[in-house]
């Protein structure tokens, strides 16, 4: 891959990235292969590393990173951290320069994002709530979904940024659009890692051969995004986290909040929130959703 010339990079706006994670550092790099200027800051030494060996700069702190920064990237893991990051004397919105665009990537609840939107306006800094699925797999290919909420000139003026990580990228609606139909996302995926996992329980205790069955299934109607990406998982019981139980626990607690307020009811979602929690509380919080497996192995008799 050619590498972006110093004239080329000059041309396009300056980034500012809060939170290099399992995601995060991932989508940074693909930003500074499409020849974006980052600059980031996480709390890990490592992660700050790495962005400077694929080409980024390290900050010392988030006032450091988004001082100069005409576009501040946010991926953190939920609203306490959002909050944390963007408000006080050394967040973004304090120290970011007036005009600046504020992309949230995180998962959080859609009042957060509606509530900054509101204080960063204050300060003359526009914002896009723009959470993204596709998981670990999704931000090292740059085939992410992902689904913004707020003004249409700002998603218009962010899509080039957008267009060098994802591949599905729409405009929902107005600020915290973007986080509702994430959680509606995790709601999809959640529902069917578990009925996943439970065939994959049902086919072993039956003698099927479960590769095979699998890529059947995969065929037909039964097949899906979910069971392309975490076949293998299944397969070789592989839990490292692409994307953890914890945050799966915390996208569930989003949706079925959510859908209190607005009156809409999720029994089969309930049901998979209160699995995901179990699992959770097992101690297998760590691992891979995927490791929904593990749970309806208990729960069948095996001992893992």
């Amino acid at each position: 891959m050619s590498t972006p010339t110093d004239s080329s990079r000059r041309d396009l706006p300056k980034i500012a990235w809060i939170g290099l994670g399992i995601m995060g550092s991932p989508m940074a790099e693909n930003l500074i292969k499409a020849g974006y200027d980052v600059t980031g800051y996480t709390l890990e030494q490592d992660k700050l590393d790495r962005l400077a060996a694929a080409g980024g700069r390290a900050a010392g702190s988030v006032a450091e990173a988004v001082r100069d920064a005409d576009v501040v990237i946010t991926m953190v893991p939920a609203s306490p951290q959002v909050e944390a990051i963007a408000y006080g004397p050394d967040g973004i919105l304090e120290n970011a320069r007036s005009g600046a665009l504020l992309i949230d990537m995180s998962s959080i609840t859609p009042q957060t994002s509606v509530d900054l939107a509101a204080r960063a306006r204050d300060k003359g800094i526009r914002v896009l709530d723009a959470p993204v699925s596709g998981g670990e797999a999704g931000a090292i290919e740059a085939v992410l979904s992902i689904m913004v909420g707020g003004e249409r000139a700002d998603f218009d003026e962010a899509r080039p940024v957008f267009d060098a990580l994802g591949r599905t990228i729409v405009l929902c609606g107005p600020h915290g659009s973007g986080q509702t139909v994430k959680a509606a996302n995790q709601l999809i995926v959640a529902v069917n890692i578990q009925a996943c996992a439970e065939a994959v329980v049902f086919l072993e205790k039956s003698g099927v051969d479960l590769r095979a069955a699998l890529d059947v299934l995969n065929g037909g109607l039964a097949g899906s995004t979910v069971l392309t990406r975490k076949k293998d998982n299944f397969l070789r019981r592989d839990f490292r986290p692409g994307f953890r139980i914890d945050l799966h626990h915390k996208d569930m607690g989003i949706v079925t909040d959510a859908a209190r307020t607005v009156g809409a009811a999720l029994p089969v979602g309930a049901v998979v929130a209160q699995l995901v929690a179990s699992l959770r509380a097992q101690g297998d919080g760590g691992l891979d959703h995927s490791a929904l497996l593990r749970a309806v192995e208990r729960l069948s008799g095996a001992q893992v």
